[in-house]
């Protein structure tokens, strides 16, 4: 019992430090898809729901890992210039007026999936999860600070 906590309590400090250390994170869409431009500036602007629509009139479904993600953390530091926490106040009133945020998925298995099978659904999985199901629209670099990142 003791080797099964233990083994617990080390799996779960290994999840909290970012893994993907020294990995691009890629930005992708529906391998199927025609790959739309996308810009820094312009994957912020979905990512806050300033951006409704694809340049073909598809909907863009934007999807995020929970807040205390360390993927989403580093993924809101480089695109957004803020931690999830930071954002809070944004959300509370963009909910106000009608605009909910970005869907939450918990894995990046579960990101690749959404995207591969939802026409106009955007998300972004670290270099070695993605698959031929999947296009990379926008590589990130792999040096964001992932001190400010981890920490909360």
């Amino acid at each position: 019992m003791r080797f099964v906590v233990i083994s617990l309590s080390l799996w779960w400090t290994l999840l909290a430090i970012p893994v993907w250390a020294g990995e691009h994170i890629a930005v992708v869409t529906r391998a199927s898809a025609v790959k739309p431009s996308c810009s820094k500036a312009e994957l912020a602007r979905i990512y806050l729901r300033k951006k409704s629509w694809w340049d073909d009139g598809t909907r863009i479904t934007p999807v995020n890992f929970p807040a205390d993600h360390p993927l989403r953390r580093s993924f809101s530091l480089a695109v957004l210039g803020a931690l999830p926490e930071e954002l809070e106040t944004y959300w509370n009133d963009q909910y106000f007026h009608g605009v909910m945020p970005p869907h939450v998925l918990t894995s990046e298995e579960a990101v690749i999936r959404f995207v591969a099978s939802t026409p106009g659904a955007i998300g972004y999985v670290t270099e070695g999860a993605v698959t031929k199901e999947v296009q990379v629209l926008l590589w990130l670099p792999p040096d964001i600070d992932t001190e400010k990142a981890t920490n909360r």
